[in-house]
């Protein structure tokens, strides 16, 4: 049993890793003849950024897809798994999503992509993940510190599923120290904002 789930293991997170690493917006500016969604406003191949640069249309496609293809890598996961070590099939993807191979290894900030993988194990606390976004940049209007408070519920929800098991929370935690490390540079851009002008409350 431990040597069929290693096997599985051993060609499941480099294909996560892979599938990671396929760009959407990257690839849907490409074919749209447009400058590289890296190039301009944040630098970040993202949904927001995709919305500043094409609209919220374009912006709403990637982020479905994004979550789309998590969503199908982690539901093969547990189907194939059927325990936490899903969560580090997740983590893989996540990987792939912020060092992609086919674009120079910079890529995302996981945010979609998290959303994705918690739809499928916890989907009660991916909705309210989405709530929490929602309700914190209401109160600060800051699109990172909402995303910070997103991802939290999410991680909460996915160490809860699984009985804060060993392996989930290492997972988990694992996953959450990658998207709050892809953030640093906005705390590092909001925290220069902030020098210049305390009463700023945009990043």
């Amino acid at each position: 049993m431990i040597a069929e789930k290693v096997k599985i293991l051993l060609w499941l997170i480099p294909f996560a890793y892979l599938a990671g690493s396929a760009n959407f917006s990257i690839l849907l500016f490409k074919c749209m003849g447009k400058a590289d969604p890296r190039s301009r406003f944040s630098g970040n191949p993202g949904t927001a950024n995709v919305v500043r640069q094409s609209g919220y249309m374009w912006g709403s496609f990637i982020l479905i897809l994004d979550i789309g293809r998590a969503a199908l890598i982690v539901l093969l996961a547990d189907e194939l798994l059927k325990d936490a070590f899903s969560l580090w099939v997740g983590f893989a993807l996540l990987v792939g999503n912020r060092y992609p191979v086919f674009h120079g290894f910079k890529g995302g900030k996981g945010v979609a992509t998290y959303l994705g993988i918690t739809a499928v194990m916890a989907p009660f606390f991916a909705a309210a993940s989405c709530l929490t976004w929602v309700l914190v940049y209401a109160v600060v209007r800051i699109t990172f510190i909402g995303s910070f408070f997103m991802v939290a519920v999410m991680g909460f929800g996915m160490m809860r599923y699984f009985h804060w098991n060993a392996v989930a929370v290492t997972g988990s935690l694992l996953s959450l120290a990658l998207i709050f490390h892809a953030h640093r540079s906005n705390i590092a851009n909001y925290q220069a904002i902030r020098e210049k002008d305390p009463h700023a409350g945009k990043a």
